[in-house]
C-alpha cells in the first residue's frame, strides 16, 4: 500500500508506462517505521537516505553554538525529508531530523538512487523535478520572510499549510516562522479574539 502511495505521487510528475517501470522504481525503496521523538538524521553522520513520508510528521532543524534551534522544514504525508546537503554531497550532516509522530517512511539510499537515475531517464527526470521544486520553494520562503512581518508569515503559513498547524508543536512552528514562542502565542490570541 505504501509503495502505491509513492507511485501515485510520482505519476503526478512523470508517466510510468508499465508495471515493470513502476516496480523498478519502487524496488529502490525500503519501508521504515519511525517512533515519535526518534531521529532519522543527526549532525556529523553522513545522511545516506532521502525519505518519502507515507504516514506521520517530521521536523528538520539546526542548533546554533548558543543552543538556539532553527526549524528548516516540516514534512507530513507525501512530502520528502532529508538533510539534502549531506545526502547530495555525501558529507556529514549539519541538521537534525526528528519524528513528531509515530511515522512510516519509504527510504532510498544514495547509491540506489544513482542506479535508478542511470537506468531510466524518467526516474532521473522525476528526481530533477523534485530538486527544482525544492529549490524554488526555499527561494519563495526566504523572499517572503524578508519582505513580510511576523503576522503575515503566520497568516501565509495558515493559508498554504493548514494541515501542518495542528500537528507541529508551537515552539517548532515559531522557530520555523522566525519568532519566539511567546510572540506566536500573542499573534494566535489576537487572531482568536478577532474571531469571537
Amino acid at each position: 500500500m505504501s509503495k502505491k502511495q509513492l507511485l501515485d505521487y510520482v505519476r503526478n510528475f512523470v508517466s510510468l508506462d508499465d508495471d515493470d517501470e513502476a516496480e523498478q522504481f519502487v524496488s529502490g525503496f525500503k519501508e521504515v517505521k519511525v517512533k515519535k521523538r526518534q531521529f532519522i538524521v543527526q549532525p556529523n553522520f553522513t545522511n545516506k537516505h532521502r525519505a518519502f513520508v507515507v504516514k506521520g510528521a517530521f521536523r528538520t532543524y539546526a542548533v546554533t553554538d548558543e543552543g538556539q534551534d532553527h526549524t528548516f522544514q516540516f514534512a507530513i504525508e507525501n512530502w520528502w525529508v532529508s538533510d539534502f546537503n549531506s545526502y547530495i554531497y555525501q558529507h556529514p550532516a549539519t541538521l537534525f531530523i526528528i519524528a513528531l509522530e509515530d511515522s512510516t517512511v519509504l527510504q532510498i539510499d544514495y547509491d540506489k538512487e544513482q542506479e535508478l537515475k542511470k537506468a531510466n531517464h524518467k526516474f532521473e527526470t522525476f528526481f530533477r523535478i523534485m530538486a527544482e521544486k525544492g529549490l524554488a520553494f526555499e527561494h519563495r520562503r526566504i523572499l517572503f520572510n524578508l519582505k513580510h512581518g511576523a503576522e503575515a508569515r503566520y497568516e501565509n503559513f495558515l493559508l498554504n499549510y493548514p494541515n501542518f498547524v495542528q500537528r507541529v508543536p508551537q515552539y517548532a512552528l515559531a522557530s520555523y516562522l522566525g519568532m519566539s514562542t511567546e510572540f506566536l502565542s500573542r499573534i494566535r490570541n489576537k487572531k482568536a479574539r478577532k474571531k469571537s
